[in-house]
């Protein structure tokens, strides 16, 4: 097949190819991450594949799914681009890939400013595959999987943690990671080594540190000074002559300076940028002297102490001005921009903080990065030196809390971002090489650039007064409807009012970046800073929104029924009255997501303090009762009450709030499901999914709908038999950055359609890495995944692979054995696929008990139809007596699913002989694109027998 795409597309094919994400395509190709999108789908649609990954595989590469194949990326994300030439350290190489042989964890050890990073990240530059570079400089302890997951390109997942999600990264292929600086995030950054050199057998680990991470099987190389005589003069020379072109001086006596400074490769650097004005000779003579008087002898540690003195020495050297400023930059942990530097000096503006800078870039305390946009930041060594000399000035107190006030303005600054490419009005105004880029790509790298120093400026804030005495609390401070409001600091003044804009900026920006677990944890951090017990409720409630789309009703739960409290402090009754009743309606709703469902008494309890709180004339209130009532009318039972839930869905349709909507509609589908009526069902489903257009995906109160409508609409679309939607469907949740591409939850819900469609290649890859990935994740109870395994066992039994058939409807007993109770209203398709499997084989052997099984009673049995359609064919291909009747009976729950349809007419047309059936059948299947079935039809044509051949022989054929 000839497949004709454009420039652009090919573009975008080959980087599909290289496994980047939507985000880095748009970033390589300067685009924007929509026009990614809409070029992705044209190439799905154009190749006729099913993700990512079969576009992927086009292009030659090896399969995602594949654990030992090479990564098709062999570049390294995030190594430093090195701005100088990299001097000696042969040894040092070769004693890290003699590590390497013996290990998968090598660790660079020495002091700081012997050049452990430069090192790594020179080896970075021969490794043959991808990876990514890591600087942990910026990193809090608790930041560490955050900042690899940047660095990966790679976000948190609702059901999957963001840890799983980096391991899920780097396990298919031999990558290189490396953790760079560790010393100060030591325990955080072995245990995250262990597990991941654990998890993906295929990935080593180079880390810097000044101590060894302890990890077993660590091996370390130490990095001591550059050998005198030789490298160390190299780099002497070639910074000195950077900084002077004309620069010389007489061999002895670099060596002599060298000597001085011990051969450290940072002392060297700092010493030689002071050559073109002092020249060798009187260098030598100002070393000679501060050395003597600041370290006082020479002992064992006498390279860290020299290092010292001539930090110590070039500061002395720097005027007042450039001291204050240098001070005061300590304060950023990672790189910063103008605005940043000049929003922490002592004084003024711009220009005049550009100046200083600039001196203190010529004198190489402050380092430049290469880019577009102007960054500086201090190397660690540096910073902690200046964060010293910041604390005896005794400035740090008012320095910390600038940095504050910046970090909250920055943060803002970026939320604006953020709304604004939400609603499409802007576009980025910064240039990049070969074009422009669009605010939706630009706030994620601003984010980015600020997101360590925006999490220490919060966790050194100062508490809010009112968080331990509940003092000086003011209600009213203004309406929080959404995270992105900066309102709030009504009741607060300076730090404490920051401090709670901040926490609640950096829920927002988390939640949009997708580090999931983080958002939730920030908007508890501001309900604890909040001024006033209002604005606490909002934080609470969008802390629960987190733990719903991370899929923990229980903490779901409880944060509600404190924003409830709060809400009661603040008078606000109604808010009250809807956190209670959305408390009931989690509890009934996704009782799957609680360890113990909720006592029925508890829930009416609460459902009746809202009501009596809440002004039912009110719309929000009145639909939050109305759902809340129609899912807890019969708890524990996920069976919500059909009239209720129809009142439930008028009262949200009155709000006009999508999001209220949405979860109106979740009510009434459940109902139609639980009656049988699953073409209403999808109906109800297909409202839903054109309600996410609507919904603000940065905002964890829209999050969950679209999360849970898109785990259920690829399943809807299938029970009704609609093979085109399912597959629509569960393309949109395969490439969703809230629930896509997690390791079996996703591509469980794609593989039955794909099976029924005849896509049996693209079925057996994702039911491998399915498979996998739920047994990795520690085999936890998932008995949805029944349909999808036994869709993976039919694939084979199409194909006459009668091992791999047997070895699937095993593993199908080992999902049910690790499943709740609930799992039996899944069975039906266990019964479908046998029945399908003897028709196809022409075993009939087992015919009469298959057939009783296939129509056999399954409790809420959503696959009743196909099991029912498969045993009345497999009956009258068995030549059994009751053959008729199991088709009249089949045909009364047909009407609802139109594979089941199809299947029989079929049927019919074989017990009757009736080509008209047949053909009715063939036109069905062509209507619900089943492929498969359709070539299985022909067969029985005989004038029409050779097309199934061929078409059949297309299908079977394709790699699996």
């Amino acid at each position: 097949m000839i497949v004709k795409v454009s420039e652009r597309e090919a573009e975008v094919l080959a980087a599909v190819a290289a496994r980047l994400s939507n985000a880095q395509i748009a970033h390589r190709l300067h685009i924007s991450v929509r026009t990614v999108e809409s070029h992705v789908a044209s190439l799905l649609r154009k190749y006729g594949v099913a993700d990512r990954q079969a576009l992927a595989a086009l292009a030659g590469q090896p399969a995602q799914d594949d654990p030992d194949g090479d990564p098709p990326d062999a570049s390294l994300a995030g190594v430093p681009v090195a701005l100088t030439s990299f001097v000696g350290r042969e040894p040092e190489r070769a004693a890290v890939l003699t590590a390497f042989g013996a290990s998968r964890l090598v660790t660079l050890l020495g002091p700081g400013g012997v050049g452990k990073s430069r090192l790594a990240a020179e080896i970075c530059s021969s490794h043959p595959a991808g990876g990514a570079f890591v600087d942990l400089v910026p990193a809090r302890d608790g930041f560490v999987t955050q900042a690899v997951a940047r660095a990966l390109g790679v976000s948190e997942r609702a059901r999957q943690p963001l840890e799983d999600v980096v391991v899920e990264r780097l396990r298919r292929g031999r990558a290189l990671l490396v953790l760079d600086n560790c010393e100060h995030v030591l325990d955080a950054a072995a245990g995250f080594a262990e597990r991941l050199l654990a998890a993906c057998p295929g990935t080593r680990v180079l880390v810097t540190s000044r101590e060894r991470l302890s990890v077993p099987g660590e091996r370390t190389v130490p990095i001591g000074p550059l050998p005198l005589s030789s490298d160390a003069e190299t780099l002497f020379r070639h910074r000195a002559t950077a900084a002077d072109p004309g620069f010389g001086a007489d061999p002895a006596l670099l060596t002599e300076i060298c000597a001085r400074l011990d051969g450290m490769p940072l002392a060297i650097e700092l010493a030689a940028a002071r050559s073109a004005s002092l020249g060798a000779g009187g260098l030598l003579v100002a070393l000679d002297d501060s050395l003597r008087v600041l370290t006082g002898g020479r002992g064992s540690d006498q390279r860290h102490r020299s290092l010292r003195a001539v930090l110590q020495w070039s500061y002395e050297l720097l005027d007042e001005e450039e001291q204050a400023l240098f001070r005061r930059l300590s304060m950023f942990r990672g790189g910063f921009d103008l605005a940043a530097a000049t929003a922490l000096s002592a004084g003024g503006g711009p220009g005049a903080i550009t100046d200083v800078l600039g001196r203190l870039v010529d004198k190489s305390l402050v380092v430049r990065g290469r880019g577009t946009a102007s960054r500086w930041q201090l190397l660690q060594t540096v910073r902690a030196f200046a964060g010293e000399l910041l604390r005896s000035a005794g400035e740090d107190g008012a320095v910390r809390e600038l940095h504050l006030l910046w970090a909250t303005g920055a943060a803002a600054a970026v939320e604006d971002r953020l709304i604004a490419a939400r609603r499409g009005r802007a576009e980025a105004a910064a240039q990049v090489e070969g074009g422009r880029r669009e605010v939706a790509e630009s706030w994620r790298q601003e984010f980015d650039a600020v997101a360590d120093d925006l999490r220490a400026a919060l966790a050194t804030a100062p508490p809010s007064p009112d968080r331990t005495t509940g003092a000086d609390r003011t209600a009213g401070a203004g309406d929080t409807t959404g995270p992105g409001t900066t309102a709030g600091a009504g009741g607060a003044a300076g730090a404490g009012g920051a401090a709670h804009r901040l926490a609640r900026s950096l829920g927002h920006l988390t939640f949009a970046r997708r580090f999931l677990a983080e958002a939730q944890e920030h908007y508890r951090q501001a309900a604890e800073r909040a001024p006033d017990p209002g604005e606490a409720a909002s934080d609470l409630r969008s802390a629960a929104d987190c733990s719903l789309d991370t899929i923990s009703g229980q903490h779901a739960f409880d944060l509600l029924l404190a924003s409830a409290a709060r809400s009661h402090e603040a008078g606000d009754e109604n808010a009250r009255a809807v956190a209670l009743a959305r408390a009931v309606e989690t509890a009934g709703r996704f009782l799957a997501s609680f360890p113990e469902s909720i006592p029925a008494e508890r829930l009416r309890r609460h459902l009746a303090e809202a009501a009596e709180a809440g002004d039912p004339a009110d719309p929000v209130v009145a639909a939050a009762l109305a759902t809340a009532a129609a899912w807890s009318e019969r708890p524990g039972a996920f069976d919500p009450d059909p009239a209720l839930a129809a009142t439930a869905l008028a009262a949200a349709r009155a709000t006009g709030d999508a999001v209220l909507i949405s979860a109106g509609l979740d009510a009434v589908t459940t109902v139609a499901v639980r009656a049988g009526r699953h073409g209403e069902a999808q109906r109800h489903t297909t409202e839903r999914l054109a309600l996410l257009a609507g919904m603000d995906r940065d905002d964890p109160r829209s999050a969950i709908e679209i999360v849970d409508t898109l785990h259920v609409a690829c399943t809807d679309a299938i029970v009704a038999g609609d093979l085109p939607a399912a597959l629509a469907a569960g393309r949109l949740m395969v490439n969703d950055d809230l629930v896509g591409d997690h390791p079996y939850i996703s591509a469980s819900r794609l593989i039955p359609a794909l099976v029924l469609t005849g896509d049996l290649g693209a079925a057996l890859r994702y039911g491998g890495r399915m498979w996998e990935g739920w047994e990795r994740a520690g085999r936890p109870a998932a008995g949805w995944l029944l349909p999808s395994v036994s869709a993976v066992a039919l694939a084979y039994g199409l194909l006459d692979d009668r091992p791999h058939f047997r070895l699937w409807r095993h593993r199908a007993g080992v999902v049910v054995d690790h499943a709740r109770a609930g799992h039996a209203r899944l069975s039906s398709f266990g019964a479908f696929v046998d029945a399908r499997a003897a028709v196809h084989s022409g075993d009939l052997s087992e015919a009469a008990e298959l057939v009783e099984r296939a129509f056999g009673t399954f409790p809420m049995g959503r696959y009743e139809a196909y099991a029912q359609a498969a045993g009345a064919e497999l009956a009258v291909v068995a030549g059994l007596p009751d053959a008729p009747a199991r088709l009249a009976a089949a045909s009364l729950t047909a009407g609802e699913n139109h594979w089941a349809a199809a299947c029989l007419a079929r049927a019919a047309g074989r017990l009757h002989a009736d080509p008209d059936a047949l053909a009715t059948s063939v036109a069905r299947w062509e209507a619900i694109d089943a492929r498969l079935e359709r070539a299985h039809t022909l067969l029985l044509l005989p004038h029409r027998a050779e097309e199934g051949r061929a078409a059949l022989d297309a299908l079977t054929q394709q790699p699996r």
